[in-house]
């Protein structure tokens, strides 16, 4: 059974991102003075009174919204609402009911669904707080007094919350979800793809570049398995990250790749591997994540028989140091090879998480060594007595030698072709650790 969905909507700036990190009790959401900071839905779980739930927090409602990206996000809240079970209607206990609030009220009145008003900033706790009495003209029920910023209030809105939690049943395992992380410089096209995924305008699409702020998590289940897409903003150059949220958002992009377990580094057909693109797959490579390299807007290439050939070429040049990857060219536009993404993943996801055994590994080294004697250092020879696993995503072998010195780096590069050459290993980076004869074993 699916985990109850409590959504958190309110107008501009009335504390609901803070809100939304105090409960999830991490720092998840982007938190600035600044109206309009949460543009997309972002979700996280969390827990109470022995129920598992998950959050929604949405950009500030506006119900006059005149400029496009504001009517986008009242959108999102929109379709927030229609997905929870729960709604929290956040207000400023310090302004008052406003206007807006009433406006919004009154949405939230027509949605049918169960909401629980928190009226926020009220941080010194007090027996009786004058502030509260006039939210009852919402015509919401009892309003409950919070404060995000100490979290006070907070278990009261919890327990009234839960009460409108459908019945408790057995949860679904979720191991079995693959995380993917789509990742890229801005505009490239991770939330258009995002979108062709789930038929949905999930997250806002634009063409002003850096419309996506935060990381945003979305579920989707097909016959090939259960993936868990994460949105991130692009990543710029660091001279051009001079704006305090778009710092947040590099480092919750950083993030994001370290909860993956899969990334899709995404390229721009008509412009090939730029210099951003290289220090993208850099992040995801020095994190030892799977990856699948996806060039996307093919239609907007002029093509003949050899242009696929020639840019695959020109990628795995470009990006040599991870020739491990496979590339794949779609449109997130038209929906050509998508399908074929879901495959990518969960091959390279299956790649990453792959053991071999110590008699299997012993005998492709003693082979390789056969075939391509280990280097010597004035008289010295490179000894490798034998080589074991210890770690998955990525794949990490320890090799005991006599010398660590003479174990030159051409050396390495060349058992782990040999490696990759048999167990395949595709889309996965490999870890490989030298240990010298009477260093401790891992």
């Amino acid at each position: 059974m699916p985990k109850p969905v409590i959504a958190i909507v309110g107008r501009p700036n009335v504390g609901k991102s803070m809100l939304f990190n105090k409960i999830a009790g991490r720092r998840l959401s982007i938190v600035e003075d600044t109206p309009g900071v949460t543009r997309d839905r972002l979700y996280a779980d969390s827990d109470w009174a022995g129920r598992e739930f998950t959050m929604i927090d949405t950009g500030g409602i506006e119900p006059k919204a005149d400029s496009e990206m504001l009517a986008f996000m009242r959108a999102q809240a929109e379709i927030a609402i229609d997905t929870a079970d729960v709604i929290v209607f956040v207000t400023d206990g310090r302004t008052g009911v406003t206007a807006a609030d009433e406006e919004v009220a009154n949405m939230l009145l027509r949605s049918r669904k169960p909401v629980v008003l928190a009226v926020n900033k009220l941080d010194t706790p007090a027996a009786v707080i004058p502030e509260l009495y006039e939210f009852y003209s919402l015509g919401l029920g009892d309003p409950i007094a919070v404060s995000a910023l100490h979290g006070h209030g907070t278990g009261d809105l919890l327990d009234a919350c839960v009460k409108f939690f459908p019945p408790a049943e057995e949860s679904e395992d979720d191991e079995d979800i693959i995380k993917v992380a789509i990742m890229g410089k801005p505009n490239v096209g991770k939330s258009s793809l995002v979108n062709r995924i789930l038929g949905e305008e999930r997250v806002i699409v634009s063409d002003v570049a850096g419309t996506t702020r935060d990381a945003v998590d979305s579920l989707f289940e097909n016959e090939q398995g259960r993936f868990m897409f994460i949105d991130t903003a692009g990543l710029r150059k660091k001279s051009r990250v001079d704006d305090r949220i778009e710092k947040f958002s590099v480092m919750r992009a950083e993030m994001a790749v370290e909860r993956a377990d899969v990334c899709l580094i995404m390229i721009d057909a008509r412009d090939g591997v730029t210099e951003q693109d290289t220090k993208v797959a850099g992040l995801v490579h020095e994190a030892g994540k799977a990856s699948v390299v996806v060039v996307n807007k093919w239609d907007l290439v002029d093509k003949d028989t050899h242009t696929m050939d020639k840019l695959r070429k020109d990628v795995m040049r470009d990006l040599s140091f991870m020739s491990y990857a496979p590339v794949v060219f779609i449109s997130a536009l038209t929906g050509q090879r998508v399908d074929r993404l879901f495959e990518l993943i969960k091959f390279v996801n299956d790649q990453s998480a792959t053991r071999i055994s110590t008699g299997m590994l012993n005998n492709v080294l003693a082979d390789a060594t056969a075939r391509v004697q280990p280097p010597t250092d004035r008289g010295r020879r490179l000894k490798i007595y034998y080589m074991t696993q210890t770690g998955v995503r990525p794949p990490c072998f320890v090799v005991f030698v006599n010398s660590a010195e003479l174990f030159h780096f051409s050396y390495r590069r060349y058992l782990e072709n040999q490696i990759r050459s048999v167990f395949g290993l595709e889309g996965t980076p490999i870890r490989m650790v030298v240990r010298q004869k009477g260093d401790k074993e891992p």
